[in-house]
């Protein structure tokens, strides 16, 4: 049996131990497996306590916009406890980090050999001698239950293999009332697109390889998008534009060429965005309000439980885009990021810097904004604050009108290369007001003011706590 033939379903009930584990690997199509195959790691797993190892398959992705690295990911279903192998194949081995850091991941490093144990699914970068751009990301998953069948009424079903759209558009055109399943080892040459349409679930372990865009969503409702990985999109991993009741969970991103963003919402109510990996070479989240043909402000996101990894530009930004032609102007309000893993920031352009950016121009009025429990480990090039009303000539035709009642709490960031923060209205009608600094600690000491900002005087309400 061929590993890129047949997915691997391995139940062990072992004497002696309490638990019983379950481990479900991926097919890899043919045409794949040695193109997209990368040596430098060779991974196992296998269930805790047992002898036998199962190898995993380890896809070759690029990452970084500016060095275009080859990097590698491994993915893979399981419950109960499981021992994950990692054996560096080339050069020597001086240290290892299992990242994110918060998760506090235990390992054993013996030779050019890592071993660490798993009790629940996570997503992870393991870096041997600090290398972030050559790294082993792990993605693993519960064991999938309820999975709808080929065949079934309202399903479009992509079984393990490569699908590519017939179309003009090179997308995949989902109708009303669909659910879109990507078995595993399911691979969509294609992008999925949404329009105008309701009650759509996209789920599965598949992949997008290389899309366009990975999945547009655009004048729609209730969309659930549930456990894809985007390899390469050229542009946005998803897009939402005028659409509501959005959840994006368990989404996996990897993009390298210039503006290929991670997730977008413009003019969208009611998103969750919920445990994703994005590792992007542009925004990995933005949040606007009018481009384009969307209109209507933006309300109610939520994005949580996640990890976000800047190879350049913002893990975090908010307003920017809006309506300069609407009297008095868009609002974006009620926006709430929490429980949320920075891994990296990389951009050295001033005006687009800053890990966690709320940025008002065209006539946006942002408020009621929240940033809480974020933890930020590296910045390369940036910073960690950046709060503006804005005229930017590049994309803007009016300044913004202001920005209020933001919330910083539990932010913690240990590093040293970040340049000075930013916090500036725009004149004594357009100001910042009411911004609470609560808990904020850098290298270990709290924030008590604003000595590390490049402020001016059109600010009210600045506290610290």
């Amino acid at each position: 049996m061929t590993r890129y033939a047949f997915s691997l379903f391995l139940l062990l009930l072992c004497s002696g131990y309490r638990a019983s584990a379950q481990i479900v690997t991926y097919p890899v199509p043919r045409e794949l497996y040695y193109a997209m195959h990368n040596d430098d790691y060779t991974v196992t797993v296998r269930p805790l306590g047992s002898r036998e190892w199962i190898d995993l398959y380890e896809y070759k992705i690029k990452v970084d916009m500016d060095t275009q690295s080859d990097a590698s990911f491994v993915q893979f279903d399981f419950n109960g406890k499981v021992e994950i192998r990692v054996q560096k194949n080339n050069g020597d081995v001086r240290s290892v980090k299992i990242r994110p850091l918060s998760k506090d991941i235990k390992s054993e490093l013996k030779g050019t050999v890592v071993k660490f144990v798993l009790d629940h699914p996570e997503d992870l970068s393991v870096e041997f001698n600090n290398d972030r751009l050559h790294n082993l990301h792990l993605f693993t998953n519960p064991i999938e239950k309820n999975r709808p069948h080929k065949g079934d009424k309202n399903v479009m079903y992509f079984e393990a293999g490569i699908h590519e759209p017939t179309n003009k558009d090179k997308d995949f055109r989902i109708p009303s009332n669909t659910t879109v399943y990507l078995e595993p080892g399911a691979f969509l040459k294609g992008g999925i697109t949404c329009d105008s349409v309701e009650n759509v679930k996209i789920i599965g372990r598949g992949c997008l390889l290389t899309p366009q865009e990975g999945v547009k969503i655009s004048f729609s409702k209730n969309i659930l998008i549930d456990g894809l990985t985007a390899i390469d999109p050229r542009h946005y991993t998803v897009f939402g534009g005028q659409s509501q009741n959005i959840t994006i969970k368990h989404l996996r991103s990897f993009s390298y060429q210039g503006w290929s963003d991670g997730i977008d919402m413009m003019c969208c109510h009611k998103v969750l965005v919920d445990s994703v990996f994005m590792r992007n070479s542009d925004d990995c989240i933005a949040i606007y309000n009018h481009r384009w043909q969307y209109y209507g402000g933006t309300d109610n996101i939520e994005v949580r439980n996640s990890t976000l990894w800047a190879d350049v530009a913002h893990p975090i930004n908010i307003g920017g885009h809006g309506n300069p032609d609407a009297i008095p102007g868009e609002t974006m309000e009620n926006i709430w990021i929490h429980n949320v893993d920075i891994l990296e920031e990389d951009e050295d352009d001033p005006p687009y810097e800053g890990c966690m950016a709320v940025d008002a121009g065209d006539r946006n009025l942002l408020k009621n904004i929240r940033f809480e429990n974020i933890r930020v480990e590296n910045i390369q090039e940036g910073c960690l604050f950046y709060l503006k009303v804005r005229f930017n000539d590049k994309y803007d035709k009016q300044p913004g009108r202001g920005i209020e009642d933001i919330v910083f709490k539990n932010i913690v960031y240990n590093g040293q290369n970040e340049s000075l923060s930013v916090i500036k209205g725009f004149d004594e009608t357009r100001k910042i007001k009411n911004v609470l600094f609560d808990n904020v600690l850098i290298n270990g000491i709290k924030m008590k003011g604003l000595d590390n900002f490049s402020k001016n005087d059109f600010l009210e309400n600045v506290r610290f706590k």
